[in-house]
């Protein structure tokens, strides 16, 4: 029997480009002249794996999102890797926004990804392991068509398919 050739559909941030595109944003606001003075802060906590974002409106926040959004970008980090909250009231009539950095796919989207390969009928196999998803078939073929499927679908966060074998 020929042997399966598989792959892993993960959800992974790494760190050290979000805690570089932060350290760019921080030297940003300090520099801009339109962010500069404007009380705007953004912090990093990276045990947590959150940002929190404090601004005298929501305007400047909006700023902010931009600029950070677009230092992401640069360093190859999707912006779906970033899951901000609500506005919150902070002191001082400020807002402050919190920024989660996804990371892992929670148990309910792993499977619903297991259930959206299953309807289309690949001659795949998949297995649930924790926060990741295997995908495996005798055909290499089979496994670029379910990366395609995969890549079309919108499931909200950052998808990458590792360990092509």
């Amino acid at each position: 029997m020929a042997k399966d050739n598989s792959f892993d559909v993960v959800s992974q941030v790494d760190m050290q480009e979000i805690d570089n595109a932060y350290n760019q944003t921080t030297s940003e606001l300090r520099q801009r002249y339109d962010l500069k003075g404007s009380g705007a802060t953004l912090e990093l906590s990276k045990g947590d794996e959150l940002l929190t974002l404090t601004a005298p409106s929501d305007f400047v926040a909006g700023q902010v999102k931009d600029v950070l959004g677009t230092k992401l970008v640069r360093r190859g980090v999707d912006l779906k890797a970033v899951r901000w909250s609500d506005p919150q009231p902070a002191s001082g009539g400020s807002v402050r926004y919190l920024g989660t950095i996804v990371s892992g796919i929670e148990e309910d989207l792993v499977k619903k990804i297991n259930k959206d390969i299953k309807a289309e009928k690949f001659k795949a196999k998949t297995q649930i392991e924790g926060d990741k998803l295997r995908v495996s078939s005798p055909s290499r073929d089979v496994l670029q068509d379910v990366i395609a499927f995969l890549k079309e679908k919108d499931y909200d966060i950052p998808l990458q398919y590792i360990n092509y074998r």
